[in-house]
């Protein structure tokens, strides 16, 4: 069996809220591990902990509590000075492509950026090495004199791209980044990816609220609600079976290709809690139209399904009650 090229335990992240002593809980107690050439998908709402995730992973925010261990090494407390010599293995791509370039930078100085910084390459090696990515990542050479003032966003997102695999990362985590970007672009940019993935057995954390990229790129999918994980499966087991009550209602809003299919919605009621102030037992019971008493007070812990891979944080799975009945239908 292959050794994860990261694990999280644990993992927990509180920023202040003011100066009245509280903390907004923005992760709480997230595990997970991704092997190499895998796709883990990370799917929630808005103000779930995803991008705070990402960002925690590579330590570009600093944990407040658990342990994240990097290709055997335990990084979590590491100093600055120590984790730089591990960033050309960890390289990130941010969703907007526009304010992650220096406007003022040539888009070949950009991509050759992190070579210079990470890699003893001369200077020829690096120009050479500059056009090669720009042809990974489908780039007429002749962009390479441009600013990013001349290229649309999927050619931006392109240049990200190039630049995040410049140092052969064996771990690039990508925070929705074809979200700003039309249809046909996104298509185009998942392809990119997915040869990518094959070249380089790189590990990817792909970070979505579009259910229907995160279907087709990943090979796992993590379900996030208010910062802590309800569900984790593999992609076709969590959108054929989905098992915990919120990624049911959060998969049921997802638009099959059919145009003619009937669509089951689980419509759910009231708002999503303050993570300032978060519910006791199951963090989901107070909108969920299937708890009980019991689950106001005890927090679940992951409840295996039907297959190894597939985990889901609900009580209700031992009774069969976690399954919930359709309120609209079209």
């Amino acid at each position: 069996m292959t050794a994860p090229i990261l694990v999280v335990e644990d993992l927990v992240k509180r920023f202040p809220a003011g100066r009245s002593g509280a903390f907004v809980n923005a992760v709480n107690g997230v595990d997970l591990k991704i092997v190499p050439g895998e796709t883990l998908g990370m799917v929630g709402e808005s103000g779930s902990g995803k991008s705070t995730i990402g960002r925690a992973i590579l330590r570009l925010t600093e944990p407040t509590e658990g342990r994240i261990t990097f290709d055997g090494r335990d990084i979590t407390n590491i100093p600055a000075h120590k984790m730089r010599p591990l960033r050309r293995d960890m390289q990130m791509v941010f969703q907007d492509p526009w304010s992650a370039l220096n406007p003022r930078m040539r888009i070949g100085d950009l991509i050759a950026e992190p070579m210079k910084l990470h890699l003893d390459l001369s200077r020829s090696e690096r120009e050479n090495k500059t056009v090669d990515l720009a042809t990974r990542v489908h780039l007429r050479p002749e962009f390479l004199r441009r600013h990013s003032s001349d290229l649309s966003g999927g050619q931006l997102q392109r240049v990200c791209i190039a630049r995040a695999i410049a140092t052969n990362p064996k771990l690039i985590v990508l925070d929705e980044p074809t979200s700003s970007l039309d249809l046909s672009v996104r298509a185009e940019i998942l392809d990119l990816l997915s040869e990518i993935r094959q070249q380089t057995q790189a590990a990817m954390l792909f970070i979505s609220h579009d259910l229907g990229t995160v279907k087709l790129i990943s090979d796992r999918i993590v379900v996030l609600y208010l910062g802590s994980v309800v569900e984790t499966a593999r992609s076709q087991t969590l959108f054929s079976n989905p098992a915990h009550p919120y990624s049911q209602s959060l998969l049921s809003a997802h638009l099959p290709a059919d145009p003619k299919a009937e669509l089951a919605r689980h419509v759910l009621e009231g708002e999503v809690p303050s993570p300032i102030n978060l519910p006791s037992g199951c963090t989901f019971h107070t909108r969920c139209p299937v708890a009980i008493q019991k689950c106001s007070t005890h927090a679940p812990g992951p409840q295996q399904i039907d297959d190894p891979e597939h985990f889901a944080n609900c009580l209700r799975i031992s009774d069969g009650g976690n399954r919930i009945l359709s309120t609209e239908t079209s």
